[in-house]
């Protein structure tokens, strides 16, 4: 994307969150809704925004929603934002939380989790020595290898 549509989609998100979290009269669109990102085509002609909702059992009712207010939703930003030309706005599920969610909720359940001993200095030393390469020991030794 190009600097100015990158600006442009920056202002765009701020301004459809601003939007979108006075609230609609809609009875479904409810939750906490995020809008996570905004990307715009090159020409600046059309525009997607990423949307998250919280909680996700409500996701697809309040989706349905928003899409029906598409037209207040774009009016509202097209207010705030003076441009030439508005960008046509699809709104589209950002399935990123949910997944974020899953994979914390995993975690959680792990079994193993806090029953790993910890490691000693020494055992994490030799630990972060093996992972960039390193040998483990003193710098002494390997001097008189050298020569």
């Amino acid at each position: 994307m190009k600097r100015r549509a990158q600006q442009i989609a920056s202002t765009l998100q701020r301004e459809l969150q601003k939007v979108i979290s006075k609230g609609f009269n809609d009875p479904r669109i409810r939750g906490l809704i995020t809008v996570t990102k905004v990307e715009l085509s090159d020409d600046l002609k059309n525009a997607k925004a990423y949307v998250s909702v919280m909680p996700a059992e409500r996701a697809d009712l309040t989706m349905h929603g928003l899409k029906a207010a598409m037209g207040r939703i774009r009016r509202d930003v097209m207010e705030r934002i003076h441009m030439k030309e508005m960008p046509t706005l699809k709104i589209v599920y950002d399935h990123g939380m949910r997944e974020q969610q899953v994979i914390s909720d995993l975690l959680a359940a792990d079994p193993f989790r806090g029953k790993v001993p910890a490691l000693t200095q020494k055992e994490s030393e030799e630990l972060a020595g093996e992972a960039t390469g390193e040998v483990a020991g003193s710098g002494e030794d390997e001097a008189a290898t050298e020569e």
